[in-house]
């Protein structure tokens, strides 16, 4: 099956953009292109807003059943091209292939998951408050859901989307990411294979967001918004999605805390800080962003850390032997540039890295940064790099108080073998995921999203299937004999 689609997908016909235009996917580590894919607008992004309206009116109408089987159908399609699709990914987005070939199942895990969630959306019967009348609650499908994608898990961020809009009844419309929109249109092929209807999933490509996303956010069509990117366009969509009242799940930015603890198992919180830092050359929504060490073990948790991450393989993905690919573009490498170089202005050391690398283009030195205080750059945004922050405290109440230290609240990790300290601080922690002795915790069976201004709603688990699903009360009265 060919998965290198070129064109948009509006209504079950492959097109290009109504004016024509197209635009460039590179490749980031060699800076070569890929493909040209359709520059869609407005135009484009209405008329695959009317073929989701139009194939609303059956897909909400077709059984659970029906819509199980297609999404399982799908996700043991990706699972059966999971090397193809794992090669695209990496040759659009840099992430090593290993790691690429994990996101295929991941993303197929949330085609199953939701495949199975969409036969229990159960409604219930309430007992009622009179004899003569019984009460009914109905589960039923928001509408048609407009998703807008990031390109750092350009299949993962689409299935967790999809997955429930689908299994509730719902069609969509998609805007994946301008940097990997390969991964998106292949997914798009590998539906329409298992049987996905014309017009229930449909992926319009294009370098002018605004110009879709605006379409969308004014129309009336539109009942609900999922998003997953920066803050500051979730607020900018939440503002939009006002007028017509849309519903919305938002998963925006973090700033991540990871404490280290002095009574962590040190190689254990090294494993974990590896994993959760430098995954995706440290681009993920999820990354620790500050590494909070105790006073106690603090030198020597830096020093195996700065060790384990001078080992790293920096190169570009395609390279079985890769742990570190390239960043996606040149404003994501000077954006690390700068948060390490303002980080050293104030007196960070570097113990690792902390330049870009010799490989040169878009690759840059895992990093390692001690003596960082609350002032510098990467204590307050969020670096999306392979730059490990590390702050010394002393205690738990000042650990907790630094974690808290921030805007967002999207995830939080610590490492302890103290019992009574876990409870403790996986309460205080003012996040909506945590991770304990582990730097890993995303999977489809547990709800994803944060708190504060890390957004709205959330993702994966019976909870993900409740975001695009509306309670709607019936009484039956008059039926006393």
């Amino acid at each position: 099956m060919r998965l290198i689609e070129r064109q948009a997908l509006v209504g079950g016909v492959w097109q290009e953009a109504a004016e024509g235009r197209t635009f460039a996917v590179l490749n980031p580590a060699s800076g070569l292109e890929i493909a040209q894919v359709p520059d869609c607008g407005a135009v484009d992004a209405q008329a695959a807003l009317d073929a989701a309206d139009l194939a609303f009116k059956s897909w909400r109408k077709t059984t659970a059943a029906r819509r199980s089987a297609v999404l399982r159908r799908w996700a043991d399609l990706m699972l059966a091209h999971q090397e193809d699709l794992a090669r695209l990914l990496t040759a659009e987005q840099g992430k090593p292939l290993a790691e690429a070939r994990g996101e295929v199942a991941y993303a197929a895990g949330f085609l199953t998951w939701f495949a199975e969630e969409g036969r229990r959306a159960h409604g219930s019967v309430v007992p009622s408050h009179r004899g003569d009348a019984r009460i009914v609650v109905l589960k039923e499908p928001v509408g048609v859901v407009a998703a807008v994608t990031p390109w750092n898990f350009p299949l993962a961020m689409i299935t967790r989307k999809i997955g429930p809009a689908l299994a509730a009844g719902c069609t969509i419309v998609i805007k994946p990411a301008e940097d990997t929109p390969l991964s998106a249109l292949a997914l798009a092929r590998l539906g329409e294979a298992a049987g996905v209807p014309a017009g229930v999933v449909n992926v319009v490509t294009t370098r002018s967001p605004a110009d879709v996303v605006g379409a969308w956010m004014r129309s009336p069509l539109v009942r609900k918004l999922s998003f997953t990117g920066s803050t500051a366009t979730g607020k900018l969509l939440m503002r939009q999605s006002a007028d017509t009242v849309k519903r919305l799940s938002l998963e925006l930015g973090g700033n991540a805390p990871l404490i280290v603890f002095d009574d962590a198992d040190i190689e254990m919180a090294v494993r974990g800080t590896l994993a959760s830092k430098f995954r995706n050359t440290g681009q993920t929504c999820v990354c620790a962003n500050r590494i909070l060490v105790e006073d106690g073990i603090h030198d020597r948790f830096a020093a195996a850390l700065a060790a384990a991450v001078g080992a790293l393989k920096v190169a570009p993905g395609e390279d079985e032997a890769a742990a570190q690919g390239p960043l996606i573009n040149a404003a994501a490498l000077a954006k690390v540039e700068r948060h390490v170089g303002d980080a050293v202005a104030k007196g960070a050391i570097v113990l690792a890295g902390g330049a870009g690398h010799q490989r040169g283009g878009l690759f840059f030195a895992p990093t390692v940064l001690t003596g960082m205080t609350s002032e510098m750059a990467l204590a307050q945004e969020e670096t999306f790099g392979p730059v490990a922050g590390l702050f010394r405290f002393k205690g738990e109440a000042e650990a907790i108080a630094l974690a808290n230290a921030t805007e967002t609240g999207l995830s939080a990790y610590f490492f302890t073998r103290d019992l009574a300290r876990a409870w403790r601080v996986a309460e205080a922690l003012e996040a909506g995921m945590v991770g304990i002795n582990e730097g890993v915790i995303s999977t489809e069976v547990a709800p994803f999203g944060g708190i504060k201004q890390s957004g709205l709603g959330r993702e994966g688990a019976s909870e993900g299937l409740d975001e695009y699903l509306e309670s709607k009360y019936v009484l039956f009265g008059g039926l006393s004999a």
